[in-house]
């Protein structure tokens, strides 16, 4: 074993004592080993502490350059991936993702400079890759009303869909995060649900909000559920058990295709929350939290792309002029 392989395994070890998502782990598995074989093909390293700012700055040309899965991944070393037989082989990698895989070496080299297995990070001089915004995806009213307006109630599963959505777009939760929620976990007098820090992307309990509108689907399918499922999930997958988030994902598209609306997805919902919170006059300090963002900076750079119309709509209702009690 390569002793970057102890290197990766000692810093994965310690992330999965601090609980983090297996999405997470998974995320810094990959990336780490895919960086693990390219310094040992084509620069013979195989020690974090012959690493240097070169290295990573040639391997982030390189990705640039090959596109994707051209260092194939050995994880853990127990089987080898075939990239080449992938239909997006070679394919270019989005800036996007690879400001993800430097964020990932990012918290692996601070690890090892923070436990003293090497003296500085080659990570120190790296930037993230400039990318242009995309503005977030925006429902209409009409739209969402399609959605919903295409469920048929009479089946369990789509009438559960459709208070799914309903919550999500009224809360901001991330579907993860909702589809985990316990009846435990709802306060109906108080109109919150408290997220278990378990269950959340940055292991912090937090509360979300839902209005007087979406309580009440709440109440008729809390007692439509307990008719059918006797579950300690609020939304129970069929056969009892927790609704996973790949299987909404799949629902949604049927539901988006049958409504007309492409492309829709628990995403979507989050990010109409976040736009719609702000054009109704709520604040970013406010909206971070409610996200559980882990600073205001993250919500601004996700949300705050408000179109000319958005700032137009805006302005009219808050005009210093035209709210004046007296005028001249």
């Amino acid at each position: 074993m390569r002793e970057i392989d102890r290197q990766i395994e000692q810093f994965l070890t310690h992330c999965s004592m601090k609980q983090l998502s297996k999405k997470t782990l998974k995320a810094y598995n990959q990336t780490l080993y895919l960086m693990a074989n390219y310094l040992e093909q084509v620069h013979s390293i195989t020690s974090a502490e012959q690493v240097k700012v070169f290295h990573i700055s040639a391997y982030i040309g390189y990705l640039q350059e090959r596109g994707k899965y051209t260092v194939a991944c050995y994880c853990n070393h127990t089987q080898q991936n075939y990239p080449e037989r992938r239909t997006d082989y070679k394919r270019s990698i989005s800036k996007t993702t690879i400001n993800n895989y430097i964020r990932n070496m990012r918290v692996f080299f601070n690890f090892l400079v923070e436990f003293d297995y090497i003296e500085r990070s080659p990570m120190r001089k790296i930037k993230q890759l400039k990318n242009a915004r995309h503005s977030v995806d925006f429902i209409t009213d009409s739209q969402f009303e399609s959605i919903i307006g295409s469920l048929d109630m009479a089946k369990f599963h789509e009438y559960r869909d459709k208070v799914i959505i309903e919550l999500l777009l009224d809360s901001g939760m991330r579907i993860g995060e909702c589809l985990a929620i316990q009846m435990s976990d709802i306060d109906l007098l108080k109109n919150c649900i408290v997220l278990p820090w378990e269950n959340t992307k940055g292991k912090k309990t937090r509360t979300v909000f839902f209005s007087n509108e979406v309580r009440k689907s709440l109440r008729l399918w809390i007692r439509h559920k307990d008719s059918f499922i006797e579950s300690e999930y609020l939304f129970p997958s069929t056969h009892n058990r927790a609704l996973s988030v790949n299987g909404f994902e799949s629902n949604m598209r049927v539901y988006g295709n049958r409504a007309g609306v492409p492309n829709v997805s628990p995403k979507v919902f989050r990010n109409n929350f976040a736009k719609r919170f702000l054009l109704n006059g709520g604040d970013i300090f406010t909206l971070s939290k409610i996200l559980g963002h882990s600073s205001v900076a993250i919500t601004e750079a996700a949300y705050l792309d408000l179109t000319d119309d958005d700032l137009r709509e805006q302005y009219q209702r808050f005009s210093p002029v035209a709210n004046m009690r007296v005028r001249q």
